[in-house]
């Protein structure tokens, strides 16, 4: 294989990753893997820890990242929704769905009855979604149950491998089974419960001011809250206003926002944590010393981390063909397609090959992209579950030294974690 061939496969491979990282769902999928499950996977303490750290976390990246666009999108938008409305308005209704409010509100070439039913039937179609989060919040319940069916365990200690084989306390296995079970079917309740009030307000909600403007808090809650607090100060105000449940517009579809994954995030730790009490102390401390973490690293990925090298990049004057600034010195990055049109023009003005043109721009691209994403699989993937294993593997130790140690924990006792946790 010459230097060209071992070169093209490089710049393929650069192409494919730079293009994942451009669609939220595809990006945050592989990073939470990646981040998430392999570095577990390589510190898993016993095969009972390994099946379902591996159950959770593929099926979690799964409701994070594919279930809203694959539930609001295909299922809703273009099914039962648009099953729902009037046959004149069907099209019209559909077609606004992927705007924002603001969008809706401002077309001239819609009727006032089409733009309040595309309101409250995308914010009807937000509700039946909240299957979504709450699938995210009983998850950590039914992988208790898969453990406790699977392997017969529901001590942590057992589970994780952290001294001798305790007995397993029948008593306790009843408890996570019946907890698993209740916080499942309150799960499905809830989930069954969002679907009705979503269809009823796509339905019928279109003629009550009261429940057009519901709608739009609903997806805008940011909006409301900030005209109810009245806050002066312009960059709070805004920051407030940006507080949305809206769907992303991905291609005139319905796409996971940044909103939602933090809701979905939020209560998936509120559901490890309470499914963690039915399983002992440790556990649950193990949760608070990961997931908080691990909540924001989903939320804001390595978007910060990035800002901060692209700032770096830029003082150095370094990939200057695509940190792009305007007037006002906000920073741009061009995405793929633009890139593509980039070297279309660079390659004619300047009489060079498009290919080196593209490549060289790409090289640059992926370059921004790569580093932040490698610092987080180091960091958020690797220390952090390295950390979290041995600092649970302390705990242990000292529990075993302290018979008074708690052991009954739930999720009320959050000052004593923190104790602990700064002990």
């Amino acid at each position: 294989m010459n230097v060209n061939n071992i070169a093209n496969i490089g710049y393929n491979a650069a192409n494919l990753f730079v293009r994942s990282q451009e669609n939220l769902s595809s990006t945050r999928f592989i990073q939470d893997t990646a981040t998430n499950w392999f570095p577990k996977a390589v510190f898993s303490r016993s095969k009972e820890d390994f099946a379902e750290m591996s159950f959770l976390e593929f099926l979690e990246s799964a409701i994070f990242y594919f279930a809203f666009p694959i539930l609001g999108e295909k299922v809703y938008r273009n099914g039962l929704f648009k099953a729902i409305q009037p046959k004149e308005l069907k099209e019209a209704v559909n077609n606004e769905l992927p705007n924002k409010i603001s969008e809706i509100a401002k077309n001239n070439n819609i009727s006032d009855i089409v733009k309040n039913k595309a309101i409250t039937t995308k914010a009807g179609i937000l509700l039946a979604c909240a299957a979504i989060p709450v699938a995210e919040y009983t998850l950590s319940f039914a992988k208790n149950l898969f453990t406790l069916k699977m392997f017969h365990k529901s001590n942590f200690n057992n589970i994780a491998s952290l001294g001798k084989n305790e007995k397993e306390d029948l008593n306790q296995q009843k408890k996570v089974e019946k907890s698993a079970k209740k916080h499942l079917l309150k799960g499905a309740v809830v989930s069954l419960a969002g679907l009705g009030l979503g269809l009823s307000l796509a339905k019928w909600g279109s003629d009550n001011k009261k429940l057009v403007d519901l709608s739009k808090t609903v997806l805008e809650p940011g909006e409301a809250i900030a005209k109810k607090l009245n806050i002066k100060n312009e960059k709070i105000n805004n920051s407030i206003k940006g507080i949305s449940l809206d769907f992303a517009n991905n291609n005139s579809k319905l796409a996971l926002s940044k909103g939602q994954l933090g809701l979905t995030a939020i209560l998936g730790l509120f559901g490890y944590s309470n499914a963690a009490a039915d399983r002992g102390k440790l556990d649950v401390l193990e949760v608070w010393t990961r997931v908080p973490l691990v909540v924001l690293y989903t939320i804001f990925g390595s978007e910060l981390f990035e800002k901060g090298f692209i700032n770096l990049l830029d003082k150095k004057n370094k990939c200057k063909d695509i940190i792009q600034k305007d007037n006002f010195g906000k920073i741009t990055i061009p995405n793929l397609e633009e890139i593509e049109k980039m070297a279309k023009n660079k390659s004619i003005q300047n009489n060079i090959d498009y290919k080196t043109c593209y490549n060289k721009l790409l090289s640059q691209k992926t370059l921004i992209t790569a580093v932040p994403y490698l610092f987080s699989l180091l960091f958020m993937g690797f220390t952090l579950s390295a950390i979290t294993r041995l600092w649970t593997a302390y705990r242990y130790k000292h529990s075993e030294k302290n018979k008074n140690y708690d052991t009954a924990l739930t999720f009320k006792n959050l000052p004593e974690i923190f104790k602990e946790f700064k002990n």
